[in-house]
């Protein structure tokens, strides 16, 4: 059973989904672009320690509260660390007022059919087990559409469906992300096909359940407002796909009832090297201007 006052959270929408998930592939990029050389550490160890040194230091900024964040993302190894001497989910929830999700994905099959599965997850059912007593409130779960594929979208949706099934069955909220690459050149096309595949599986969900979306910001502003208004959908959330901030922002603000549900476009401009007035300047700046795309 979900926390129902992480539910309204959510529900409410007043603000955007932080996605601090950088997974063991694409944090030496993440750390990077933070200031942090990959000469700077050995091994997976130090990695993850580096990793989650900045991400505690966006949790613990003044600005990254439930006013306007209403929820975070966070990474496997994240939710098991700790966050000024308390686990991260209770920190963020207790501390912060701000819903903690979790990734839960392995990563991506090569691709075939003009999209990328998910990897298999032999061990999904005990990670949600983690994840319900660590008082995680949902999931998180990426597959790629790369090309206007039907019979690839279908398998996309549907392998996304499966594994919302098993998250539902822990009593955590799932948030399907078949993310759609940005670059793709019949992306609108695909657009469409994802959605009405969604429809179709939402059509099919048992009464008295949700799940939530996390999709790339359509090429035709509000395409997905069925998907928004759709009873079997608690929240539409928005990656920002490569996109700026700036730009992210823009594309998201013509969307009305889509939330941002940033990572690079959040973190952008942070800086290992900044002093933490200078810090906590710049990711207040961020924070604004993602919860004003989200609320517009």
């Amino acid at each position: 059973m979900t926390n129902p006052k992480m539910t309204d959270k959510v529900r409410a929408g007043n603000g955007f989904i932080a996605a601090l998930d950088q997974s063991g592939g694409s944090t030496p990029k993440a750390l990077k672009l933070y200031g942090v050389d990959e000469s700077e550490y050995s091994g997976d160890d130090q990695m993850f320690d580096m990793i989650h040194a900045m991400r505690s230091r966006i949790m613990t900024a003044p600005a990254f509260t439930g006013a306007k964040v209403v929820g975070a993302i966070l990474f496997e190894q994240t939710m098991d660390r700790t966050v000024d001497g308390v686990p991260t989910a209770a920190y963020l929830w207790d501390k912060k007022g701000v819903v903690p999700f979790l990734k839960i994905d392995k990563g991506l099959e090569d691709e075939a059919n003009g999209v990328q599965l998910m990897k298999p997850m032999p061990d999904l059912d005990a990670l949600l087990a983690r994840a319900v007593k660590a008082g995680i409130f949902g999931t998180k779960e990426r597959s790629v559409v790369n090309s206007a594929n039907p019979a690839g979208i279908r398998a996309v949706v549907a392998q996304q469906f499966a594994v919302g099934e098993q998250v539902l069955a822990h009593g955590l909220m799932p948030i399907l992300e078949p993310e759609v690459n940005i670059k793709s050149k019949d992306r609108a096309e695909s657009e469409t096909i994802l959605r009405d595949e969604i429809l179709a599986h939402l059509d099919k969900l048992a009464d008295g359940k949700q799940v939530m979306l996390k999709l790339s910001i359509p090429v035709t502003p509000n395409h997905y407002k069925p998907l928004i208004d759709h009873p079997k959908v608690l929240k539409v959330v928005a990656l920002s796909g490569g996109f700026s901030r700036d730009d992210a922002n823009a594309h998201l603000a013509k969307n009305n009832g889509m939330i941002a549900s940033f990572s690079r476009a959040l973190s952008e401009g942070l800086s290992a090297q900044q002093s933490d007035a200078e810090f906590n300047a710049k990711l207040a700046t961020a924070i604004d201007s993602i919860h004003a795309a989200s609320i517009t």
